[in-house]
């Protein structure tokens, strides 16, 4: 069946049809054919795409996506870092492709983020001298900053990862420049921000190991602080940067039944599973981690052993069981990448190391775990 169906996939091409970047209602089909086609009645099926794959310099990847996925988030281009020179001005260029791309394309699309603590520039934060800058002097740029980037792409992005990883692995508030001047109502302001600019957005919050028992308690606890008070969130992101073994699957299943409840639509964000060994013992994805390359921790520079591959098979039909399982309450599953040999998780938290956490291996081909994924659906 996967050797006819791999055929089969490689002779449709671009020429696969394209669906509607929206929850379809249930219809009969002939048997799905790609990602998009099998869980649209379900929830959206997203990528996050690099700047190379956005300005479409490979063309076996746009055919990819297009035949796949009916959802698009810019891994890097829209983050203030990354849109935005020293002096404060604008580079829109990828961010203006990836918008053309999902246009092109007929893609939800989802911006990627408004505000985050990482791949921002101190002097955001600081004077010349070092010392903070005044809640006033944020606030207003942090108000240039969104009005700026969401009201570009007004009415063509359909959803906002309007703040990311606010929480911290300690279970506490993040002590980012952003709270140590604001405290917690950056959070409120950026939402209500957000809201304004685009009110037909549709908001999210964005976190990693909130799948996991501690930090989304906190994160719960945090959201439901920031609701009382009227803050405009709709959209609750879990990344879902899993391991091959944890977090257990009754954990992931008890995040998205007390995320719904606090009356939030479910988003899998940043999907991918790492298959190799780990250096600590909480999984984390704060990008600032960094650990010593050894060969031992390497392991599978010549190719993921069949064992192995079947395992990381069994772990995304496991998940997908899942989300299957409460449709009803997710809106989309995105994956961190479309290929293993574009994943950050090649160089986190162990530069150099070669990974293959996606369902597309190294030469843009189905993995056993694609097609353990399609299965569920046949």
């Amino acid at each position: 069946m996967q050797v006819s169906r791999r055929k089969l996939l490689q002779l449709m091409g671009a020429s696969a049809a394209l669906v509607p970047a929206v929850k379809l209602q249930a219809a009969s089909a002939p048997t799905a054919t790609s990602l998009k086609t099998a869980y649209q009645q379900d929830f959206l099926i997203g990528a996050a795409l690099s700047a190379s794959i956005i300005n479409q310099a490979d063309p076996q990847l746009v055919t990819l996506i297009a035949r796949d996925f009916n959802s698009i988030t810019p891994e890097n281009c829209m983050k203030w870092g990354e849109i935005r020179n020293a002096d404060g001005s604008w580079k829109w260029a990828d961010a203006d492709a990836f918008v053309a791309f999902g246009e092109q394309h007929n893609l939800h699309m989802v911006g990627h983020t408004l505000v985050w603590h990482s791949q921002i520039p101190d002097s955001v934060f600081k004077n010349k001298d070092g010392n903070y800058i005044s809640k006033t002097a944020l606030q207003k740029k942090m108000q240039e900053h969104i009005t700026t980037l969401a009201g570009r792409y007004k009415g063509k992005l359909h959803a906002w990862d309007v703040v990311n990883e606010a929480v911290d692995d300690n279970l506490k508030m993040r002590e980012s420049h952003w709270y140590k001047i604001l405290g917690e109502d950056f959070i409120y302001q950026a939402f209500n921000l957000a809201h304004e600019v685009d009110p037909k957005a549709h908001l999210l919050y964005n976190d990693y190991n909130i799948e996991r028992t501690g930090k989304r308690e906190a994160t719960i606890e945090m959201i439901k602080r920031l609701q009382k008070r009227g803050m405009p969130i709709h959209g609750l992101g879990i990344q879902g940067h899993m391991g091959i073994d944890t977090p257990p699957i009754a954990e992931v299943e008890k995040s998205i039944i007390e995320f719904a409840k606090l009356g939030l639509r479910v988003h899998f964000t940043e999907l991918d599973i790492d298959v190799l060994p780990s250096v600590w013992e909480l999984p984390v994805a704060e990008i600032s981690t960094r650990f010593e390359y050894k060969p031992e921790r390497d392991p599978y520079t010549k190719g993921l052993p069949q064992e192995m591959q079947d395992k990381l098979a069994r772990r995304y039909e496991d998940l997908f069981k899942l989300f299957l399982k409460h449709a009803d309450k997710i809106d989309r599953v995105t994956l961190w990448g479309v290929s293993d040999d574009a994943s950050w998780l090649n160089d986190f938290p162990i530069r150099g190391r070669t990974n293959y956490p996606l369902l597309f291996d190294r030469q843009h081909e189905p993995k056993p775990a694609y097609f353990r994924v399609l299965d569920l659906k046949q």
